[in-house]
């Protein structure tokens, strides 16, 4: 599944034939200005150009800069920094503040005593951007030093901490570092590591195309600008935007793997939820971009649980109605969490409402029937079935039959009917 960057070139080149003829006279030869002429909503990813503006370049003759300049204007608008490229989310355009929440929200995810996010601007020394702190010092140790002019990740251990510095870096540059503390005691888990340097490298990605943002918006606003150097800006646009696009899925799948670690779940848990759901998305025969939306829901459903204290699941025995208050709730502070990761926040309703029932006895709002979400009653159905034939502290997995007789039973009560039906129709 090539998420956020699976471009239907078929449906393209079939629209090419039946399109309206007076775009002929646009493409002169240029196959991607084909794709945005013609067939713009399925280009980069689906549903995310907006039908005004395809309809608009398909039936309005313009010149060649024109077109170009406004296919560059409907990208960036996408991708600006008040959209859906923000990281891990912010509400001020003030640096510090922008670094500091994401210092913040590194910290809180991974259970971390301190996350530090230094950045160098061209031709200048690499200074603090941002921390998770109150109170941080502008001095730069020589380990950050050395991390960002090596672009290489370094450990060591001082006082009793452990101290992991990660470059931010992709294949064309380094802009910074991050660093982590936590005690020697808890080590940074290998997956853990995994998710940060991952993080760093979107991190790159997303101020890379900030930057190139900038250099549209000068350009289309000079005259006089040559096609050339229009293509040129259009080509490197959509080839960051790809892989903003890898490195989004790849942060979301590292992100469901952290979660399952922090959860102590021995099973890949949320891995095997979302594979489910996509299965029944497709039996159900859904779009592709619902599908999607359901699989990134599916996989995250748990995220809440990475902002909980690591104490409530290394307890032996029964918990306290305080622990088991906190882990009921840990949908919501999924959601929270979520919403300050705003490329995902289009999965937020799949999980707010999975916890809910088909007879309204749910939570957290009461929802019943088909007032559910659709992705929620998915997701709901293909995590009981994958928790009750998974192996748990208190009981041994059950067979497939066995827990599709439960969900059977259980079916117009707490999980909806249909979503059953299909689950048994696949897997008996």
């Amino acid at each position: 599944m090539d998420n956020f960057k699976n471009s239907k070139r078929a449906d393209a080149q079939n629209a090419s034939l039946e399109g309206d003829i007076l775009s002929v006279g646009l493409l002169e030869n240029d196959p991607i200005e084909e794709i945005f002429a013609l067939n713009l909503g399925d280009f980069l990813c689906e549903h995310l150009i907006s039908p005004d503006f395809a309809h608009k370049i398909g039936n309005k003759v313009k010149t060649k800069n024109e077109s170009l300049k406004d296919q560059l204007l409907e990208l960036i608008s996408i991708y600006s920094i008040d959209s859906t490229l923000s990281i891990l989310g912010f509400e001020s355009n003030e640096d510090y503040i922008i670094y500091n929440s994401i210092a913040k929200t590194i910290k809180l995810m991974l259970s971390l005593e301190k996350c530090v996010i230094y950045l160098a601007k061209k031709d200048e020394p690499i200074k603090l951007a941002g921390t998770s702190s109150d109170i941080a010092s502008e001095k730069v140790n020589s380990h950050i030093t050395k991390s960002y002019e090596n672009e290489e990740v370094i450990m060591l251990n001082e006082n009793g901490k452990q101290i992991i510095v990660f470059p931010m870096k992709n294949k064309f540059e380094c802009i910074g570092a991050i660093e982590t503390t936590r005690d020697l005691d808890r080590p940074l888990e290998a997956d853990f590591i995994d998710l940060l340097k991952i993080t760093a490298g979107l991190f790159v990605t997303s101020l890379g195309i900030q930057k190139l943002i900038d250099q549209v918006k000068r350009v289309v606003n000079t005259e006089p600008v040559s096609t050339s150097e229009l293509l040129n800006l259009r080509a490197q646009l959509t080839t960051i935007i790809g892989d903003l696009g890898d490195k989004q899925q790849a942060f979301v799948e590292k992100l469901a793997v952290a979660v399952d670690l922090k959860g102590k779940y021995k099973n890949n848990h949320s891995q095997r939820t979302a594979d489910l759901s996509r299965e029944i998305c497709n039996f159900l025969e859904l779009n592709e971009k619902t599908t999607d939306l359901i699989y990134y829901a599916g996989l995250l459903q748990n995220i809440g649980k990475i902002t909980i204290d690591d104490h409530l699941f290394d307890k032996k025995g029964k918990l306290s109605k305080e622990d088991w208050d906190k882990l009921q709730e840990h949908p919501n502070a999924g959601v929270s969490l979520l919403m300050n990761i705003n490329f995902m926040s289009e999965v937020v309703p799949y999980i707010h409402y999975q916890k809910e029932r088909w007879d309204g006895l749910g939570k957290p709002e009461g929802l019943g029937g088909f007032s559910i979400p659709f992705g929620s009653r998915i997701i709901a159905v293909a995590d009981a079935y994958c928790a009750l034939t998974e192996d748990r502290p208190h009981r041994a997995a059950l067979s497939n039959a066995d827990a599709l007789e439960i969900l059977k039973s259980e079916s117009a009560a707490k999980w909806d009917p249909n979503v059953v039906n299909a689950l048994v129709k696949m897997k008996s």
